[in-house]
């Protein structure tokens, strides 16, 4: 009987360390759906006398069921020098309409027939003159102080040109379903993998003219990847932030969960070959990542462990 429960002891014990030490970046269904919050910021500095500008690009085409969302999560946040610009692709559903309700909170906005993606940003871009630059998808969010916060960092460090921070994952309903812990900046993991938050990552204009100044728009899937390969090269300065700035939906219509074993695996080649100028094996990229998922691994657990602290404490759940 002894046997038997430390045999059965051990191989729980083992399933569970395989469940705690399991990389959670790339899955986006971690666990059932359940409200999200987080504390007030732990700002990177004090706030700048001037508030720089920050412009922000939305896309969009036929996202009505969360467009009016996107948009509340970035005019809500009360930043005082936001240049918002939305793009729309000549959306037939309610787009339209909720952009015309929210006019007066925008800066411009536009439907008009586009080519993509990469396209409608780089119109909506052309139209901005913010310090800082970003653009969020019109199913993904902005969490709160994320403006305030982006200008404090930038303001303090002014020798960084691109930030991005953890990744908060929620579902068709607003609900969190798993968080990517990102350990600091690698460029070693970013030639082999895109990890980055794409709905988290803000820029300097300076970085976005030295990188050419606009997305490739022969790009509908790795678009943000292959503008991080262009400000590496272009000696921009690249640092992962200690916060969860936005958060990234997942449903069954989004592109990524369309296209990603299509058109993004593709894509994801092309750009490999461009980087590497040879073909990459998926093999040769879990080798070269070990070391990066060991760190993520690490902080994952830590951000876990500090949960339950808070939660045995009588505390509610909270983000760093």
């Amino acid at each position: 009987m002894g046997r038997r429960f430390s045999a059965g002891f051990v191989s729980w014990m083992r399933a569970r360390r395989a469940v705690y030490l399991a990389p959670r970046l790339g899955v986006l269904n971690q666990y059932p759906p359940r409200p999200w919050s987080f504390p007030a910021p732990r700002w990177p500095g004090p706030a700048p006398q001037s508030p720089p500008k920050i412009s922000i690009v939305t896309p969009s085409f036929n996202q009505g069921q969360f467009l009016e969302c996107t948009i509340r999560s970035v005019v809500d946040q009360g930043y005082q020098n936001l240049e918002y610009v939305i793009q729309d692709g000549g959306s037939t559903d309610d787009s339209v309409a909720i952009l015309r309700r929210y006019s007066s909170r925008l800066s411009r906005w536009d439907s008009a027939a586009d080519a993509g993606q990469a396209q409608a940003i780089n119109r909506g871009f052309r139209h901005t003159c913010g310090e800082i630059m970003a653009w969020l998808n019109s199913d993904d969010l902005l969490l709160p102080h994320a403006l305030e916060y982006v200008a404090r960092f930038f303001a303090a460090h002014p020798g960084i040109d691109v930030i991005y921070g953890h990744r908060l994952l929620i579902d068709q309903n607003d609900a969190e379903i798993g968080r990517w812990l990102l350990p600091p900046h690698s460029r070693q993991a970013l030639i082999w993998a895109d990890f980055i938050p794409q709905e988290s990552l803000f820029w300097r204009r300076r970085a976005w003219e030295s990188a050419g100044g606009g997305l490739d728009e022969s790009l509908q899937f790795a678009l943000d990847w292959d503008l991080l390969f262009r400000f590496h090269n272009s000696g921009a300065s690249i640092a992962r932030v200690p916060r969860f700035l936005a958060a990234f939906r997942v449903h069954p219509e989004q592109k990524t969960s369309r296209q990603l074993h299509d058109l993004g695996a593709r894509e994801v080649e092309l750009l490999r070959r461009r980087y590497h100028g040879r073909s990459v094996s998926q093999e040769e990229v879990v080798r070269q990542l070990r070391g990066y998922m060991r760190m993520h691994v690490l902080y994952h657990y830590l951000h876990r462990l500090s949960w339950a602290l808070a939660t045995s404490n009588g505390k509610p759940r909270r983000g760093t």
